[in-house]
């Protein structure tokens, strides 16, 4: 783990462009260099590398190139929760009264029709922060088993780390998957948990959604049951949906198709974008947006007979793509983090749950950082 700290500062200290990750509940964290600070973007969905990309699907979705990840193993996770403190991160009555008035106005649009959900968030600035990023990185890793936790830094665009629970795209030659994942309580020890109407209604509806843009493009869809996902201190609602993909569907149809999902957006989605864009008041930039591997080489082996040689191994390499939405997420400029929280608003939603919320989601992300 030294090492890798180690590896993540000198990158930091030179300029240079990197990302370091861990996918859910796995123990290497891989990593991608780049030699020099030119600002890569995808140009057409075929490329190789680590795709970092804005929530507004008309900017630049920018790559960090290479066609396989370098990896550190890190041993089996280890939550370390009851080590890390408390968080002291508070919030301004100001910011209180103008996240209650945002949700009240997409709840009183929701109520005219047009719109059957949209996601709110804010952006919350935490201060004098003591921390390295290594060190933080190392705290999201123990902290999050079950996320895909990452630090992606480009000296022209900014240093961004987080811990992810969603997928967004998963494809490994014809076999897609992707998931729905709505609704959000406290984790208190236990995940046989009771759902409210409301949570339930929102999940609903985000996993409709998503089943109704991929059925025209994978008509053999399958849809699990819903059940309860554990996010470090919180619990989520969760279905997972999967496929298999015919060869004349690309990876980036099925990106622009599913991006931004009604999860970090709303439905419709035209509707909810423009909501968001109109009233938020400030730009989401990357949170919400989408990271991860994009076309990786992953060499596959199968036992064949030809003739008379007998289980002769053939090498075959396929690109993989393993995409997750960017949320529980926070750019550090500086000593200064900014974290980013939202929630799911629908017709059934209270302003101040929905405050309550994204004060819970802070917390998550605060307790790494104080």
């Amino acid at each position: 783990m030294e090492e890798l700290l180690e590896k993540i500062e000198q990158a930091l200290l030179y300029n240079l462009p990197c990302v370091f990750y861990r996918k859910p509940e796995e123990n290497e964290v891989l990593h991608f260099f780049q030699d020099d600070d030119t600002l890569h973007y995808v140009i057409d969905y075929s490329e190789c590398g680590f795709v970092f990309a804005p929530f507004d699907d008309k900017q630049h979705t920018v790559l960090i190139p290479g066609e396989k990840a370098k990896t550190y193993s890190i041993g089996k996770p280890v939550s370390l929760e009851k080590k890390i403190p408390k968080s002291k991160v508070s919030s301004l009555k100001t910011e209180k009264e103008t996240h209650i008035n945002l949700v009240s106005k997409g709840i009183a649009t929701i109520k005219k029709g047009g719109i059957h959900k949209v996601v709110l968030s804010r952006k919350q600035p935490i201060k004098n922060i003591r921390k390295a990023p290594s060190t933080i990185f190392k705290e999201l890793l123990s902290s999050y088993p079950t996320a895909m936790v990452y630090l992606w830094y480009h000296p022209k665009v900014g240093l961004w780390m987080g811990a992810t629970p969603e997928t967004l795209i998963q494809a490994n030659h014809r076999r897609f998957k992707t998931m729905s994942l709505a609704g959000t309580q406290p984790y208190r020890g236990i995940t046989d948990v009771v759902w409210g109407s409301k949570e339930m209604h929102e999940q609903q509806l985000v996993t409709a959604e998503i089943v109704k843009r991929l059925q025209t493009m994978i008509p053999t869809l399958k849809v699990g049951d819903v059940h309860t996902h554990r996010a470090g201190t919180l619990l989520h609602l969760k279905t997972d949906i999967q496929g298999s993909i015919d060869p004349t569907i690309t990876i980036g149809s099925l990106i622009h198709t599913l991006h931004p999902t009604p999860a970090v957006c709303g439905l419709p989605r035209k509707a909810a974008r423009d909501f968001i864009q109109q009233h938020e008041n400030y730009k989401r930039t990357y949170y919400t947006g989408y990271l991860g591997e994009l076309n990786l080489k992953t060499e596959q082996f199968r036992s064949a007979t030809r003739r008379n040689v007998e289980n002769l191994a053939y090498k075959t390499v396929k690109p993989n793509t393993h995409l997750f939405v960017n949320l529980r997420c926070m750019e550090l400029i500086k000593d200064t983090a900014c974290v980013y929280v939202g929630g799911g608003i629908t017709i059934d939603s209270l302003p101040e749950a929905e405050w309550e919320e994204t004060v819970s989601k802070l917390a998550t992300m605060g307790k790494v950082l104080v």
